[in-house]
């Protein structure tokens, strides 16, 4: 048959893009430059991305579909229509850019091949340079990588690169001349393999991955493996989709198709590993390349090479320009080993005249051979004339549209040329072919661009076509197309969709009426009158179907029916043509059964049951065309009946499949009720359907079995635990991606049970399913902390919104973003800031603390003011005030003074409690200056109208008190910043670096760094700020380096830390002298850098250093150093004195040494000690244990911390007699305990008991005695047992205080309370006393220091027992403390130190942190409270004030609040929170009210939100010792702190309704919406009462959030409603919107409705006679909804109740029995019909025609078959059983789906007489 003739749909004319966006950007090239460009069009899926404008419709041929590279010189334009994506600009030009996969995932990069290099980008921009040893010809993209092909080592003058062809900027028509690849030397490459150390020269090379280097590639050449070497071997294409490689040897005169392939290399990779073992992940594996196929006889290469199908098979085609013809090979592809290999197909190779050829997309868009899509061939032919192929089948020709000619004279004003060479326009070449599109060049110089598909495209043609082509054989199919192309569908040229229906039709109805002769229609005689000639006219045709109404039958039904006299016998039809329509009709009846799950596409569903009618009749199936028409009574009238002997084949029904599977099951359905479509895997075209019996499968029993089901149904099910047929039906769901808006988009009652399984899992679904399985359930609280859990990844987080809106219905996506914590987000906007000034314009004051308020704050201290307390006694950037008299004299200034000088010490601690209020609550903006409030240390006279005084630089030295207090200030400044969550830059630090250094600098970059900022600085930074010679800058930058490297032994960073230990030091250095300040810092940071680590040599350097004799002047920090040796010597070994190295054993006893145990010096190992002279004092030969103890203890906590050693424990002894009391400090006491309890780390208990026990019995005999006479005690020294006692219950208090740190455990906070109280009180006696039960009477012979030093140092305890829970009690008790210290004059700097940690500490980080009990952060804690307080503003001599910062790196942000997913906003929820099994207490559950602080990891087991009000959500954890999840973890189950709730219906959230009396929904229900009965509503609207629409709007958006129940509510409520009749109908709208919220079931909504509605026409019908009603679809889905019913009652489907109320199905059911019982003249026509097999037949008799449709109701309702089958049937027992009277046991043995009612009628028409037998219907 010769191919048709069509035209081409010309888009406009062709012009590049990027000519247009450099105009734009005012950049006009040369006139020498100006064609010196190239360009590419590409299609978007090739970057891993779909555009915006792509909605799936393949017919949208527009430019905004396209995407296109522009390339001039260094400069490349991605963009997409006029929308730029990206530009990029290089260093040098450009010389070709491909899209390649590289690496693992899915994302494409854009490699650009310039002269030495190869630069590659992703989408988001992010570039790599991977540099060129060699001389490349060109790259290539691969599946896997970018091939490069290296140029052989030739003269570089004669080396050019060789000509691409690759449809990547290869063949085009305009380029420009490259320039010579510049010289590069060769260099010789070395093999990673066996042979690593032999050379190698490759001449094609992989680069699979940005960060990798070009590897070597191999060939397979008679079995064995070489390196590929062939350089006469030049590419000249390479598939992206498949592993393919063509090459063309001019020597040879040869092509060559290559499979790139992989092989391993685990014996050479073995080979290269001196110990033999390599993990698999490491084992690299080689490319190969594989020849399949070559070819000689060609002088050149081919000037093009692509892919195309053909039959479904893969075809190569070359472009031969010397041969004018297009070459195809065919390719098969083999599966061994889970492996695909590529081969030549033998004997599937064909030619075609050609010198332009190009892939398409045009046939069978939807259809994809395997990566494939279904590639069509566009040929431009020797002649001239352009064709398109599928394969080798020559399809159509296509030619330019008239007249377009004489639009391109007009439009560019070339007059010259005549009319006759416009219209003589020849196309001479094509290129740039993407899907549908080509450029086509003409012989004027000019460029079209022409889609080769007409738009718009129906649908219903398209779905068939489809379907066809899914279901024919080859050979068929090529029929088909032959005749769907063909000369006589060309004419159809109209721009609508009916055309296109009607070409098809025409196709079908041809050969039903002409069978013999496929060819077109001949026309009409020219005899016919104006009138006929009018109504055959096209104008008519379009017009009739515009203004027919949706009810009218198609102007197709009447003109393609073949009439009954015209029939044509089966014996003159060819046997091709007859079974093209016996499997035509089994494809379209496939898409007919899909299109009835579809409520949308009912015309469509008319249209194509016209079709199959007419077919149907052709092939003489009379059980399909009766399936037909009993979908579409109407139809009966027209199409008429079969006459002569039919087949009794029957159709496939997947309305009566799936009643028969909620009936008996899927296991006993029949499955020939299924189209065989359906059961097809890869089958697209029916997937709704198939998804439909899938879920209907697995729900009623079905199991998967890898990608289809045991019942052979193809289905994706998402990955996810299940435990019920329900629960695997949602994971189908979720995986076919069938979300809410195509459930809404079923029949109501197929759509019901499928809403039964969502309601039925939605309580309680398992916690690892995908987020699109929550948004089904309605459950975005749980999809939105997946989505939130998964979403680092950019390309996941696109991919996964794309899915979520396909799953929820646009209206009811809920997953927006939402913003949590406030602080981390909205403290950006708050110009506050901003201000670099405290002295603002308004008079606010800039403390820091400003942006403390946010959502989180508000919702746990919104009640009280204690946030806003907080804020006040931590401020310190206002004056504080001054109590003096009105008329001060001079003695009143010296006052003022001396009061302003304690008052500022004061001031001068409090940034330090300020730090950990506000540790992590802000973000900065990298683009302004990072400001620190001011320190003001300034007083304020109210007395005297608020006149400020400032300290007096004559009395004391101001700076000198400043130094460190500004350093803490700008300390806590940095420590605002959340850790790693803003992008702090290395440039944003070195902006804020100040020209010249300074404390505030030092203190903001040591804040910065103990949040883990300081990565982003270099060692070149960090050399910078140690040479400026600043100590505070120095301090802090070396305990921040040790803090961000922390446990990594970095030796860049050791070095520099070891630079400021002189011990470590070479003899022959040159010695300067390094302040003990600097060495003590850099001892701690050396122990935080090797933490944990046992570093022998590290251990003895630190040991050495404890007992290191004093080497200067400065004697009077040699304790501070020596405890800073002991931290870090305790640090280094952090709980590992048990396992770590067996020198431990003389590093214990030196230790022991330097506490004093004298009976451990014989078996000491050789001291380490520095000898080195002391300036001033003399320590003798011993060591100055009052300088070594403390960190000798120390050192030992940390190394056996929690290890339970009783050997330490013992050798850490109290003193149990008066003689060791007197020798040993009160102070070390209190080390020594700290140290025993750490140890012994599992005794430690929050008892009054335990405490008691710390304190040896002469300690307690003395104390019990104080009260008595004192004369018997002359011998004790007094003093020295209360000292001892006052410090063992203070160590431990430290001790609980560590035991319990951040657990807010109640007996532990009381129990420290009694004890801070108790001291309280023997200080100054208080009202309130903690009881009889401690002894009373110490202060008399204990010095109130001490007492004031143990007193806060339990304070300090008891917050760090409560840290981050604000308790009231502590608070009050911190209060007092700060107010009487400045009160009474005893303001102290260390103990106002320990009341602002305290402070900060008890309020951590806005209440959003709390301490962790782990090895580290005990370590940390201790050197934080350290029992030494400073006496001043530079009191470093025995504990550096920076180590008080240290407490940061012991925090963890477990805090937890709960977002209304729906709302976006913080709520109180309640959480049952289940803690594991401890020594102390058995497996709890106790409550907490969000937001709140959770218990630490290694304890928490399960967190459940619990409640009325909220759904229920269960989080299961391991309880590991582990530090608490960072932010950003993808392994955080709490989302960074944040877990999303979904408030059920009928409650209010808490912050609205506290004690839940709002939430009474019947009460309100009623009251507002007045549910009464008919007659009521009756007498209401007789008095003029109207229901408040806007009452009823607030109750429903009260109860309900779903944006459908509140417009429906309003509808309910319009005033125009009160106008209508149908007062039922209002109270059952009433009625339906109640259940919906009183269930929170939304879809009820739509459900109930289409159900009422369904019987009400049915109603209409029987009363009306103008009903609309056309079909009997909506039988069919009412059956399938009372068999649903049934299924529910039976128990078949698992629920505590139905998804719609049962008696409601029940009424439907009976109310459709009575409409059918109701006809008085269904008896005639059921008879008429099972008789004669006719339908009531009157065309223009109303009353007939509302007989038909109530016939077919009939017949669907109780499931009558055929009646073909049922005579087969009555014929049959006939023979068997003549005498029996009645037949009703065998009708129902033989017909087994069909109703009793239906069987008695048969029975009566078939066997008995009319006058005999009465039935009833």
């Amino acid at each position: 048959m010769a191919p048709g003739v069509r035209q081409l749909t010309v888009l406009g004319k062709f012009k590049p893009f990027g000519l247009i966006a450099e105009a734009t950007d005012c950049k006009s090239p040369d006139e020498s430059y100006a064609d010196s460009y190239l360009y590419d069009l590409f299609d978007p899926e090739l970057t891993g991305e779909r555009d915006d404008a792509d909605d799936g419709n393949e017919s949208n041929f527009t430019r905004q579909r396209e995407h296109e590279l522009f390339i001039r010189d260094n400069c490349i334009i991605w963009s997409s229509g006029s929308r730029v994506h990206k530009r990029f600009t290089l260093s040098s030009p450009v010389i070709k850019a491909c899209w390649s996969h590289l690496g693992r995932g899915r994302e494409s990069f854009l490699c650009v091949f310039q002269i030495g290099c190869v630069t590659i980008y992703n989408t988001s921009g992010e570039v790599v340079s991977v540099p060129l040893m060699r001389t490349v010809n060109s790259i290539w993209p691969l599946p896997f990588g970018l091939l490069i092909q290296q140029a052989a080592e030739v003269t570089p003058s004669s080396h050019v690169p060789f000509s691409s062809v690759s449809p990547i900027l290869g063949s085009r028509e305009m380029l420009r001349q490259r320039k010579e690849v510049g010289t590069s030397s060769p260099q010789k490459l070395h093999s990673p393999v066996a042979h690593r150390d032999m050379p190698y020269i490759s001449s094609h090379l992989i680069l699979r991955d940005p960060l990798e280097e070009p590897g070597p590639t191999y060939v397979e050449e008679r079995g064995k493996l070489n390196i590929m070497k062939d350089y006469d071997e030049r590419t000249i294409w390479t598939s992206d989709h498949l592993p393919l490689m063509t090459s063309y040897n001019k020597g040879k005169m040869q092509h060559s198709v290559w499979a790139a392939e992989f092989i391993e290399s685990n014996f050479e990779a073995s080979a290269s590993c001196s110990s033999g073992v390599v993990p698999d992940a490491v084992l690299p594996k080689r490319v190969s390349f594989r020849r399949i196929w070559q070819a000689k006889g060609a002088k050149k290469a081919a000037s093009k090479v692509f892919l195309a199908t053909d039959n479904a098979v893969p075809v190569i085609c070359f472009l031969i320009l010397e041969q004018k013809k297009l070459l195809s090979v065919g390719l098969q592809t083999v599966e061994i080993n889970n492996e695909v290999l590529f081969d030549v197909k033998p004997d599937m190779s064909w030619s075609a005249p050609a010198i332009a050829a190009a892939p398409v997309v045009v046939t069978r868009s939807q259809v994809k051979i395997g990566l494939l899509p279904h590639l069509d061939i566009i040929v431009l032919s020797p002649e001239n004339d352009l064709f398109l192929y599928s394969g080798k089948q020559c399809l159509c020709k296509y030619v330019l549209p008239y007249g377009l000619g004489e639009s391109i004279g007009s439009g560019d004003g070339e007059s010259a040329k005549t009319d006759t060479d416009f219209r003589d326009l020849k196309i001479t070449g094509l290129s740039d072919a993407v899907l549908g599109c080509i450029n086509l060049s003409v012989n004027h110089s000019q460029i079209f661009r022409c889609a080769l598909t007409r738009e718009p495209s129906s649908s219903l043609a398209n779905d068939c076509i489809a379907a066809i082509g899914e279901g024919l054989r080859s050979d068929l199919y090529n029929l088909f197309l032959s005749l769907l192309w063909g000369d006589g569908h060309s004419d159809q040229q109209g721009s609508s969709i009916h055309y296109e229906w009607e070409a098809l039709c025409n196709i079908f109805l041809g050969i039903c009426q002409k069978p013999t002769a496929m060819h077109p229609k001949q026309p009409k005689p020219s005899s016919e009158s104006s009138w006929e000639f009018l109504l055959s006219s096209k104008f008519h045709k379009t017009y009739s179907r515009f203004h027919s109404g949706i009810t009218s039958i198609n102007p197709l039904d009447l003109e393609g029916i073949v009439p009954l006299d015209s029939k044509t016998d089966s014996e003159d039809i060819p046997a091709s043509s007859r079974e093209l329509m016996v499997q035509s009709l089994d494809c379209l009846h496939a898409v007919y059964e899909s299109l009835k799950m579809d409520n949308l596409r009912k015309q469509d569903l008319h249209n194509l049951a016209i079709l199959l009618c007419n077919i149907a009749k052709f092939l003489d199936e009379k059980c399909y065309l009766d399936h037909y028409i009993r979908d579409f009574p109407r139809l009966s009238k027209t199409i008429g009946a079969c006459t002569t002997l039919s087949s009794i084949r029957k159709p496939p029904n997947l309305f009566r499949w799936l009643e028969n599977c909620l009936r008996r099951g899927c296991l006993s359905t029949n499955l020939d009720d299924l189209p065989d479509l359906i059961r097809r895997d890869g089958c697209s075209i029916v997937s709704w359907a198939r998804k439909v019996v899938s879920f209907y499968s697995v729900l009623f029993g079905d199991k998967p079995e890898g990608r289809t089901l045991s019942s052979g149904v193809p289905c994706n099910i998402a990955p996810g635990s299940y435990s019920s047929n329900e629960e695997l039906t949602i994971l189908a769901m979720a995986g076919e991606r069938f979300g809410l808006h195509q459930l809404d988009l079923l029949p109501s009652g197929v759509s019901l049970p499928l809403r039964h399984a969502l309601d039925s899992c939605r309580e309680s679904p398992p916690a690892d399913w995908p987020a699109i399985a929550y948004v089904l359930l309605g459950r975005e609280d749980m999809a939105q902390s997946v989505f939130r859990n998964f979403s680092s990844s950019k390309e996941f987080e696109m991919e996964s919104n794309k899915n979520l809106i396909s799953m929820s219905i646009p209206y009811m996506l809920h997953l927006h973003p939402v913003i949590v914590p406030s602080s981390l987000s909205e403290s950006i906007g708050l110009e506050n800031t901003k201000i670099e000034d405290t002295n603002s314009v308004d008079g606010s004051v800039i403390d820091g603390m400003e942006h403390i308020f946010n959502s989180y704050t508000q919702l746990r201290y919104g009640r009280d003011l204690r946030l806003n307390e907080v804020r006040r006694l931590l401020c310190s950037a206002t004056p504080v005030v001054v109590q003096t008299s009105a008329n001060p004299t001079i003695s009143d200034q010296e006052q003022q003074q001396d009061q302003l000088w304690r008052i500022a010490q004061r001031t001068a601690v409090l940034p330090l409690g300020r730090g950990a209020f506000t540790l992590s609550t802000i973000h900065t903006l990298l683009t302004e200056a990072f400001t620190v409030p001011k320190l003001v240390l300034a007083g304020r006279l109210p007395a005297q109208q608020n006149a400020i005084i400032n300290l007096d630089p004559n009395i004391k030295n101001i700076q000198e008190l400043k130094t460190w207090p500004e350093f803490h200030n700008a300390v806590a400044a940095g420590l605002r910043l959340a850790p790693l969550q803003g992008k702090v830059s290395r440039t944003w630090i070195r902006y804020n670096k100040p020209a010249e250094p300074k404390a505030v600098h030092a203190g903001l970059l040591f804040g910065l760094v103990l949040q883990g900022y300081l990565h982003v600085l270099n060692l070149s930074d960090i050399y910078q700020y140690l040479t400026q010679d600043h100590e505070s800058t120095t301090v802090g930058l070396m305990l921040g380096l040790a803090a961000s490297y922390r446990r990594t032994m970095q030796p860049d960073i050791a070095k520099a830390l070891f630079f400021h230990v002189p011990a470590r030091l070479q003899a022959s250095y040159a010695e300067f002298e390094i302040p003990t300040l600097l060495q003590a810092a850099a001892l701690v940071s050396v122990g935080m850098l090797f933490e944990g680590s046992a570093h022998l040599r590290t251990m003895e350097l630190l040991l050495g250093e404890i007992g290191r004799r004093s080497a200067g002047d400065n004697v009077l920090e040699r304790e501070g150093y020596a405890v800073s040796a002991g931290f870090s010597l305790g640090l280094v070994a952090l709980g590992r004195g048990s396992d770590a190295l067996g020198s431990m054993d003389a590093i214990v006893n030196r230790l022991l040494q330097y506490l004093g145990a004298k009976e451990e010096r014989s078996v000491l190992a050789p001291s380490h000690e520095d000898h080195r002279s002391a300036a001033q004092i003399t320590d003798g030969n011993t060591s100055n244990v009052d300088i070594t103890a403390p960190g000798a203890i120390i050192a030992l906590t940390l190394m056996y911390l929690k290890t339970e050693s009783e050997v330490i424990f013992s050798k850490l002894s109290i003193p149990q007699t008066h003689y060791d009391l007197e020798c040993v400090r009160p102070d070390f006491i209190m080390l020594r305990v700290i140290a025993r309890n750490l140890i012994m780390w599992s005794r430690i208990c929050p008892t009054c008991e335990w405490i008691q026990s710390q304190v040896p019995e002469v300690v307690k005999n003395g104390i019990s005695h104080l009260q008595d006479d004192m004369d018997d005690m002359y011998e004790v020294d007094v003093e020295a047992l209360v000292q001892a006692y006052v410090n063992i219950v203070a160590g431990a208090c430290i001790s609980l205080g560590l035991r319990f740190a951040g657990t807010r455990d109640g007996n532990a906070r009381d129990l420290l309370k009694n004890y801070a109280l108790y001291l309280l009180n023997e200080i100054k006696p208080l009202s309130a006393t903690p009881g009889n039960a401690f002894p009373k009477g110490i202060s008399k012979y204990v010095d109130r220091g001490t007492l004031e030093m143990c007193l806060y140092l339990i304070i300090i305890s008891l917050s760090v027992v409560m840290a981050g829970s604000g308790d009231l009690q502590v608070f009050r008790l911190l209060r007092f403390l700060r107010s009487r210290n400045s009160a009474d004059g005893h303001a102290n700097y260390g103990t106002q130190m320990a009341v602002s940690l305290a402070t900060g500490f008890l309020f951590l980080g806005g209440g959003m942190r709390t301490f962790s009990t782990n090895n580290g952060s005990l370590a940390m804690l201790l050197i934080t409270l350290y029992p030494r307080l400073p006496s001043g503003p530079n009191d470093n001599r025995c504990h550096l004030q920076a180590f008080r910062h240290l407490y940061v790196l012991a925090t963890e942000a477990r805090w937890l609040q709960t977002i209304d997913v729906d709302s976006g906003l913080p709520v109180y929820a309640p959480l049952e929170v289940t803690v594991k099994e401890t020594k102390l207490y058995s497996e709890t559950r106790f409550c907490e009210i969000t937001p709140c602080i959770l218990p630490e990891r290694a304890i928490l087991k399960r967190i459940c939100v619990c409640g009325p009000r909220y759904w229920p959500q269960q989080i299961e954890l391991v309880p590991e010792e582990k530090n608490w999840w960072n932010f950003g973890d993808k392994s955080d189950p709490f989302n960074s702190g944040v877990i999303y709730v979904k408030r059920k219906v009928g409650a209010c959230s808490y912050v609205d309704d506290p004690v839940g009396c709002q939430s009474l929904l019947s009460r309100a229900m009623h009251k507002v919406f007045g549910l009464r009965t008919l007659g009521e509503s009756n007498m209401l609207a007789n008095s003029h009462r109207e229901l408040d629409s806007d009452s009823v709007d607030h109750l429903v958006s009260t109860f309900s959030s779903d944006p459908s129940l509140i417009a429906f509510a309003q509808l309910c409520c319009d005033k125009s409603w009160n106008n209508k009749s149908d007062s039922d109908f209002k109270e059952f709208c009433l009625q339906v919107l109640f259940d919906c919220i009183s269930k929170d079931r939304p879809a009820l909504l739509q459900v109930y409705l289409s159900l009422y509605t369904t019987i009400g026409s049915m109603a209409d019908l029987l009363v009306k006679s103008d009903s609309n009603v056309c079909d009997s679809l909506s039988i069919s889905s009412l059956k399938v909804a009372l068999a649903y019913n049934e299924a529910v009652s039976s128990g078949r489907l698992s629920s505590s109740g139905g998804f719609v109320q049962s008696i409601f199905l029940a009424a439907l059911r009976k109310r459709c029995e009575e409409i059918l019982n109701w006809s008085t003249e269904l008896k005639i026509s059921l008879r008429n019909y099972l008789t004669t097999e006719a339908w009531p037949d009157d065309e223009y008799n109303s009353k007939l025609q509302k007989d038909r449709i109530i016939l077919s109701w009939y017949l669907k309702w109780f499931s009558v078959p055929s009646p073909t089958i049922i005579k087969a049937a009555v014929e049959k027992i006939k023979s068997k059983s003549k005498n029996s009277t009645s037949a009703i046991p065998l009708l129902r043995l033989l017909l087994p789906s069909t109703h009793i009612s239906a069987i008695n009628e048969i029975d009566r028409v078939y066997f008995f007489n009319s006058n005999e037998t009465t039935v009833v219907l």
